[in-house]
């Protein structure tokens, strides 16, 4: 058993804390700082999204009242509520975000191996936006409608192992097709969108990059069909075509030939038409590969309800950036952690139990291994169902 290192002090050695002292310097974030360093805000703020604390006070509180851990937790300055609320106005957010990268590096490295669910060697991104409100009096950079205000976070997700590998954090009313001007292609990758993202121009940008991307087409897309090849009308095709853009401007946007696609789900009956600059893959994986956006959408699902990032410890634009993506790099850290143990939990299980756990002086593999056994001993009790009839 481990009985000299907390639960949190063993998450923390698996930060590159000497690459993290190299953001802090290069943003300068420790300049004129007495006691509360760039460490100790972030270390408090990772604390907070383990633990899912509520405000500033409860932070603090729950800090303070294991005030003899804190050394072993790597907090040195003094913790206090006005103190945080200071650090979390000063410092700049790039510091967290530039280390958050890092992160997503080790994480993309660890996890590049994962499977896909289909054949493909190459990187399949799945690219979408989630908005939080926030209110606008409170947030007043964060415009997003006359009367309501919003932060986007666009994201662009590595579906091997699901780590974001861009993250763009915006005001309401930036567009989601701006997010494509801020993408350097990976030539050989897919990248899936939904309908927000159809632009030509940007589209064009992509496929002259090398770069594979599947969406949907628009009802009121106006294009002319050169050649269609046989499917298999059995397994919900309806057609695979070869198509040329006729819209005056969608056809000086785009000027090659597109791949559209007509799919019937069979479950539900909905009917899909994918546009893609991709003529190899057979007709069904660009299918399945749309279908894979999904995982996105489970993403900013999870994090939503198990991260802190719907209501934020401070007003400003650099408090809420700097949340968010220390908020990020809590997931990363979290799947990294859950890899290198070679853990078979979720990661939700795996985050329950930490949240916890983070003062226990027990082994995290020792911790997660007795946690799964005390669920199956629970699973297979004979004790009475409450809600069997």
């Amino acid at each position: 058993m481990n009985t000299g290192k907390t639960v949190f002090a063993q998450l923390i050695e698996h930060l590159p804390l000497h690459q993290f002292r190299r953001c802090v310097q290069r943003y300068g974030g420790n300049h004129r700082v007495r006691s509360f360093s760039c460490l100790d805000q972030y270390l408090c703020l990772f604390f907070a999204q383990l633990t899912y604390r509520e405000s500033l006070r409860d932070i603090t509180t729950c800090l303070l009242g294991m005030q003899n851990k804190l050394y072993h937790m790597s907090i040195r300055g003094k913790v206090a509520r006005t103190t945080l609320a200071d650090a979390n106005e000063t410092p700049d957010w790039r510091i967290y975000q530039d280390f958050a990268h890092i992160l997503i590096h080790h994480a993309r490295e660890i996890y590049s191996k994962e499977p896909l669910g289909m054949s493909l060697r190459e990187t399949v991104y799945a690219l979408d936006s989630t908005t939080i409100d926030v209110c606008l009096s409170l947030f007043p950079w964060a415009k997003f409608r006359t009367h309501k205000g919003a932060v986007k976070m666009h994201t662009l997700l590595d579906l091997r192992g699901n780590i974001p590998s861009f993250i763009a954090i915006t005001n309401g009313k930036v567009h989601d097709i701006n997010v494509l001007d801020m993408l350097i292609i990976e030539p050989g990758s897919f990248y899936i969108m939904d309908r927000g993202y159809v632009d030509f121009d940007r589209l064009f940008h992509i496929h002259k990059a090398q770069g594979f991307f599947v969406t949907r087409g628009k009802s009121n897309l106006s294009f002319q069909r050169q050649y269609s090849r046989p499917v298999d009308k059995a397994t919900g095709l309806k057609c695979d075509q070869t198509i040329k853009l006729t819209g005056p401007d969608s056809s000086h946007s785009y000027p090659e030939s597109l791949r559209r696609v007509k799919y019937t789900e069979p479950e539900s009956g909905n009917t899909y038409v994918f546009l893609t600059n991709n003529f190899e893959l057979a007709p069904q994986l660009i299918a399945y590969l749309y279908k894979s956006r999904w995982q996105i959408e489970l993403f900013f699902k999870w994090i939503k309800q198990h991260l802190r990032i719907k209501a934020f410890y401070g007003t400003s634009e650099n408090a809420v950036k700097t949340q968010i993506w220390i908020a990020i790099s809590v997931y990363v850290l979290i799947a990294l952690v859950k890899k290198r143990l070679n853990l078979e939990i979720s990661l939700y299980t795996f985050l329950q139990i930490l949240s916890v756990s983070v003062f226990e002086k027990v082994d995290i593999l020792q911790l997660v291994t007795n946690s799964s056994r005390t669920a199956q001993e629970v699973n297979i009790c004979n004790q009475l169902n409450l809600f069997d009839l």
